[in-house]
């Protein structure tokens, strides 16, 4: 891959990963807009961890206590903050999971992938999105996290698995729905990312280790690069943002690029 093939997948990956405009419906447009060959599952792979590695170094403090609370809740004591939250967010990565083994196993995955799909989702959950952050309170923080509440989330992050619905956008809307404050919405929305990141990562990087090499490698190293310090800025300047705005500029250009979607389709 050129240079410039891999900076343009990786900086999309990075900017739109958590931003909650869809990175999935973005990359699938990527070879269909400009005329680049598909980049496939080895920088697919790159580009997820490098957003991985961004999104755990953002929340480091709140990644290191669930990992310290992973032992206590592999014994059913649930009984720490940390514990509790490694076991939420086990419980919320669980429909994500079981939803796309189905769509793997159907073949819906692939079939999913076109403009037209890509169109509607972009548009109607743009919409939700401005729907629940406009009608939806604020009275609860990140520390009011339940059982219940993960749940809840974890079926919204499992239709994300639809392109072009974004997991950052569905997973927010679950929060903004159930009366989380933005910043703090937005907040476990990203720590929910973690496994389901890592676990698709794990999956795709099982089928392309026999067929990676040496070129492979350096690509994938070069955009991983990439995708991390975009994913970085990105997350940052959402999460300051989130203080005095709410998702309503996210929401106009999903309407704006799902509209201009259909219309290709369409046409």
């Amino acid at each position: 891959m050129s240079l410039a093939h891999l900076f343009l997948v990786a900086i999309i990956q990075g900017i739109t990963e958590f931003l909650p405009v869809s990175s999935s419906g973005h990359l699938v447009l990527v070879p269909i807009l400009t005329g680049y060959p598909d980049q496939g599952q080895v920088i697919d792979v790159a580009v997820h961890m490098g957003t991985l590695l961004a999104v755990v170094i953002f929340f480091w403090s709140d990644v290191k206590m669930g990992l310290m609370g992973i032992p206590r809740m592999l014994t059913g004591r649930i009984d720490t903050p940390g514990a509790k939250l490694a076991f939420l967010l086990m419980v919320a990565t669980i429909p994500a999971v079981l939803f796309g083994i189905l769509l793997k196993l159907t073949g819906l995955d692939d079939a999913m992938r076109s403009v037209k799909v890509i169109g509607w989702t972009m548009l109607v959950f743009g919409v939700v999105l401005y729907v629940v952050d406009q009608r939806g309170a604020q009275v609860k923080s990140a520390s009011d996290w339940s059982l219940r509440d993960a749940v809840i989330m974890g079926l919204w992050q499992a239709v994300a698995l639809i392109p072009g619905s974004s997991r950052s956008g569905m997973t927010i809307s679950g929060a903004r729905a159930l009366g989380y404050e933005r910043s703090d919405g937005a907040k476990i929305a990203m720590l929910m990312s973690i496994p389901v990141i890592f676990a698709s990562g794990v999956l795709l990087g099982s089928e392309v280790v026999a067929t990676a090499n040496a070129q492979a490698a350096r690509d994938g190293a070069i955009a991983a690069g990439f995708s991390f310090v975009s994913a970085l800025l990105a997350l940052s300047l959402m999460m300051r943002l989130l203080r005095s705005v709410s998702f309503t500029p996210y929401v106009i250009y999903r309407v704006v690029l799902g509209l201009a979607l259909l219309g290709v389709a369409y046409s």
